[in-house]
This record gives C-alpha cells, sequence and structure tokens, in this order.
C-alpha cells in the first residue's frame, strides 16, 4: 500500500478537498463519486459524507493507498 502524507495549513479540511488537494481526484464530481461509492475511511470507518472535517492526524484510506493529513 501506497502511504502519503499530506500537509494542510488550516485547522481542517473536507473530505471532498482532500481528495482533490492530494490528487487522488482531478474533479470534485470524482471526488464525490469516489467517496459515495464507499470507497474511502476515514481513521478505519467507511465514509460516505463528502463535507467530512478531516483534522491533522487522520488517516484516509482508499483501495491500495493511505494519505495521513498532518
Amino acid at each position: 500500500m501506497e502511504k502519503h502524507e499530506v500537509k494542510i495549513t488550516t485547522e481542517f479540511i473536507k473530505l471532498e478537498g482532500l481528495l482533490k488537494f492530494s490528487g487522488v481526484a482531478e474533479t470534485g464530481g470524482e471526488a464525490k463519486n469516489i467517496i459515495q461509492a464507499g470507497d474511502v475511511s476515514v481513521n478505519g470507518e467507511v465514509c460516505t459524507m463528502r463535507g467530512k472535517k478531516i483534522r491533522p492526524g487522520d488517516v484516509v484510506t482508499l483501495p491500495g493507498l493511505e494519505l495521513t493529513v498532518v
């Protein structure tokens, strides 16, 4: 599994924004589809909320990819 750290400079980033910011999704629509398909887990739990607030320390997992927010 590929592991990446994603550095944010704000208190939180929305899950949909994180996928775009990290390059996982090219567009908001693509991010929405990935999330709504149930392919994204936040801290080990499947998350289908596009607006979920992701904070430093959270781990977002997709098939074959792990993003740690710092």
